[in-house]
């Protein structure tokens, strides 16, 4: 069943149309726990009408890699774009078994989750929960296993659909155990979209978040490597001292446009898929980058799609201006900077040539005015040069091939590594 809000049109309108059509921040996303730092994160969508996955009587066993290490967590639930209760029967949070089945936890790290100091919860259609804190120390890129019990019938409403990691389904009630018997495997997350630390003392401690599209979600990325861009910047803090205790976020959602909600042309084979891009970037740049767990800065990485939609995956009336774009960048910096937050722009990759119809020469025009806007304007507090990193200098409207994943427009696992690369870490100095 589509969600209301995932299939709603944003218009596409002139910069104070743009502030006045944005969403208030809602209750639910308003309770980031303050004191703590994310370490994971996953931003959440709705689900098309072909997707009629359900569960009862079941435990989802998911996987999540950690960016800074913590003592004590706390793990975020969301029906956020469920139409009944999420019942929670029980959940538990532990770290990989090394060198075990995939399947297989630390039992002696195995902790009972608790919502108000009981075992379970029940979250109302539309919301979040954060479970109570949890002491289990945790070290920066580690594996964390999240299982989660489903007693009650419960369709699986609320998504992420590109995990780019295998999780595991099973029959019954075996969150707590040390190991479980796959019933299916998904490369999904479902019902979780956060995982956060305490502030550890006498060390700074803060979140850069992600926030784009497929490119930062890590499409054409190796499945249970985390080889996508975010985890390359991680890995790369880690190495520096005084950014070793920064957490990265990624909000990347693949399909995603800066602009619009999902809209597939009637009757397309879009329809089955669109609803996963998820709401427009100025419809969940609150929940999904400002309540985010000790957030400090955000890198935007959004507008290849806007670009490349029309024609494919929504209606060709649908292009966009450089202007327009520039409006919508405004207004996330606008509100980052009220938030307190930094707000870093990223230059949108070359694509010519792709394999999915995006390119033309006029969104070819467009993307090159969008970059020079990005890098001169002065508008954002500094510049993520994606585009020079990546691009081919004897065909500059190309990727490199060497970072090709194929398509013409999603960077490799070495495409990926660039760009982490070519991030500028005197920006969060």
């Amino acid at each position: 069943m589509r969600h209301r809000r995932t299939l709603a049109r944003v218009m596409v309108l002139p910069l104070a149309g743009l502030l006045a059509a944005t969403l208030a921040l809602p209750a639910s996303a308003r309770d980031a726990p303050r004191g703590w730092t994310g370490t994971w994160a996953a931003a959440p969508t709705g689900v098309p009408a072909t997707d009629t996955t359900t569960y009862e009587d079941q435990t989802l066993r998911q996987i999540v890699r950690t960016s800074v290490a913590g003592r004590t967590l706390r793990v975020r639930f969301t029906n956020e774009f469920g139409s009944t209760p999420l019942t929670i029967g029980e959940a538990h949070v532990a770290r990989r078994a090394a060198g075990g089945p995939a399947t297989a936890v630390d039992s002696a790290s195995d902790r009972l989750l608790r919502f108000g100091g009981r075992a379970g919860a029940t979250l109302a259609a539309g919301t979040q929960r954060w479970s109570d804190p949890v002491a289990l120390p945790t070290a920066a890129a580690g594996d964390l296993v999240i299982s989660l019990y489903l007693p009650r019938r419960t369709p699986a409403a609320t998504v992420h659909s590109s995990a780019f990691q295998h999780n595991y389904v099973a029959a019954g009630n075996v969150a707590g155990k040390p190991d479980l018997t796959p019933t299916a495997t998904t490369t999904s997350w479902r019902f979780l979209s956060g995982v956060a630390v305490d502030r550890r003392r006498g060390k700074a401690s803060s979140a850069l978040v992600t926030f784009g599209d497929s490119i930062t979600d890590g499409s054409s990325t190796q499945v249970d490597a985390n080889h996508r861009w975010p985890d390359r910047l991680a890995e790369r803090l880690r190495t520096e001292n005084e950014l070793a205790a920064t957490g990265v976020l990624n909000a990347g959602i693949g399909g995603n446009r800066l602009l619009r909600d999902p809209h597939p042309p009637e009757g397309s084979p879009a329809e089955s898929y669109a609803a996963y891009f998820g709401e427009a970037g100025l419809k969940r740049f609150d929940r999904d980058v400002l309540s985010q767990p000790g957030a400090a800065a955000v890198v935007v990485l959004l507008g290849v799609n806007d670009l490349g939609h029309p024609g494919t995956t929504a209606p060709a009336d649908e292009e966009v201006t450089a202007d327009q774009l520039i409006a919508g960048y405004r207004q996330l910096i606008r509100r980052a900077h009220d938030r307190g937050l930094r707000a870093f722009g990223a230059t949108i990759l070359p694509f010519e040539g792709d394999t999915l119809g995006f390119h033309t020469p006029r969104r070819e025009a467009v993307r090159q005015a969008v970059n020079r806007w990005i890098r001169t304007s002065g508008a954002y507090d500094g510049v993520v040069d994606f585009d020079a990193a990546t691009r081919d200098p004897d065909h500059p409207g190309r990727l490199l091939p060497a970072y090709n994943s194929g398509d013409g427009l999603h960077p490799n696992d070495a495409g990926m590594a660039a760009m982490a690369a070519a991030f500028p870490l005197g920006l969060l100095r």
